[in-house]
């Protein structure tokens, strides 16, 4: 099916330079982030309750992380 959309030109250049990085058609980006858009919102309302790491402390509601140490904490 064929469809207009208005895009304003600062977004359809970085769109078509990240097209051309990634060695396919503006199309084919677009019809890949309407997917991305229509899956994501059906999994976002599925998602429950997540657990956060517990990070402990010598001295409770004094630890300073950096945020790379933040980082490995969480992406080990």
């Amino acid at each position: 099916m064929r469809t207009t959309v208005d895009i304003p030109d600062p977004i359809y250049r970085q769109l078509k330079s990240r097209a051309a990085l990634q060695g396919c058609s503006v199309k084919e980006l677009l019809l890949r982030g309407v997917e991305a858009e229509l899956n994501g919102a059906r999994s976002r309302g599925a998602k429950g309750r997540i657990t956060l790491p517990v990070v402990r402390s010598k001295r409770p509601g004094w630890l300073r992380l950096s945020n790379k140490a933040i980082h490995e904490i969480l992406l080990p």
